[in-house]
């Protein structure tokens, strides 16, 4: 590295006007770095606020169009679904993931017919369809692997067949990606694609995302048996090189500005398509702080977002992509 020397090195220089500073930057962040998280509902005419996550709605299929046409006309380049399962739907095998009409499937069809331009991104876990808001099958109180990989696959199958794009199995099953693989490549889905949740950890952060889902108060123990422990950054990268080597197309690390130091480890050693998820607990925090005039809005929206890019990411599942993609096209 050049470093050079006072006076005749003046690193102020390259700061002193826009246009120059516009030159020099090292990182850029547009709208096609940004995946859009929504969660739907059953239901007619709903689009109820999430209270842990200000500005967040859970919306029913015949809002969802035009809930989704703000991110249409921004060309925002895809959406992550997450489905809200009632109560009497849930059971301990999480049946309701395999119901080729269940709420998730319906949600993809109706988006590909009303936007075929935007990608649709699926979460397969059981969590969002099990009594006990477990990623799995539990046996004896454990959550059982191999068990949970034979009916994962199916549910990936059951979401490629409705429409969704890339299937991204959250649930940190060892494993699942290599049998989710040879499942849709069985069935000729060969170019459905797979994001793996690489690096998933069992985080503090997720709380707001579970109260939007109406899982939180159904969680029974922890995830600390299958999701990763947050000391540790080298077994992220054997997780990395699990995954890649089963399939995976895409990788994740989730939570995202916790862990910017795993998501430049991931690219550095891998150098291969890597997306963050800048979680609900990291967005209720923000919220929080710029609702109480702390912090100021649009410079921290886009501020957060960039972290991410700068820490080597190819995109970033976020809440606030419609805002940001908004502030981006005003420059």
């Amino acid at each position: 590295m050049t470093i050079g020397r006072f006076p005749n090195t003046r690193l102020r220089r390259n700061r002193r006007d826009s246009f120059t500073r516009r030159l020099v930057r090292e990182t850029t962040l547009t709208t096609d770095d940004l995946i859009w998280p929504i969660f739907i509902t059953e239901g007619t005419g709903v689009e109820t606020d999430v209270a842990s996550m200000p500005g967040v709605k859970r919306v029913s299929l015949d809002r969802l169009a035009a809930h989704v046409a703000p991110a249409a006309e921004l060309d925002i380049p895809a959406l992550a679904l997450f489905p809200i399962t009632p109560p009497e739907l849930r059971d301990e095998k999480g049946t309701e993931a395999m119901d080729p009409d269940n709420l998730m499937c319906r949600a993809a069809r109706l988006l590909k017919q009303e936007f075929p331009e935007i990608g649709l991104i699926g979460d397969v876990a059981l969590d969002p369809y099990t009594s006990h808001g477990h990623d799995g099958l539990i046996v004896d109180g454990y959550v059982v692997n191999d068990p949970s990989v034979a009916v994962l696959k199916d549910l990936a199958l059951n979401q490629a067949a409705a429409g969704i794009d890339i299937i991204a199995p959250s649930d940190m099953m060892d494993g699942r990606i290599g049998t989710i693989r040879e499942t849709l490549d069985a069935q000729g889905m060969v170019d459905t694609r797979i994001m793996s949740y690489a690096v998933k950890y069992a985080s503090a952060f997720y709380g707001p995302f579970r109260d939007a889902l109406g899982s939180g108060g159904l969680l029974k123990g922890d995830k600390k048996t299958y999701q990763m422990d947050p000391a540790n950054s080298e077994e992220a990268l054997r997780e990395v090189a699990l995954d890649l080597a089963e399939g995976a197309d895409m990788v994740m690390v989730k939570p995202g500005m916790p862990y910017l130091d795993i998501i430049q480890k991931v690219r550095e050693k891998f150098a291969v398509p890597t997306f963050a998820y800048q979680v609900s607990g990291e967005y209720a925090m923000m919220m929080a702080a710029i609702q109480n005039g702390w912090l100021d809005r649009d410079r921290t929206i886009l501020e957060s977002l960039l972290s991410f890019k700068r820490a080597g990411a190819n995109g970033i599942l976020t809440y606030f992509a419609v805002d940001a993609a908004r502030l981006l096209l005003k420059g």
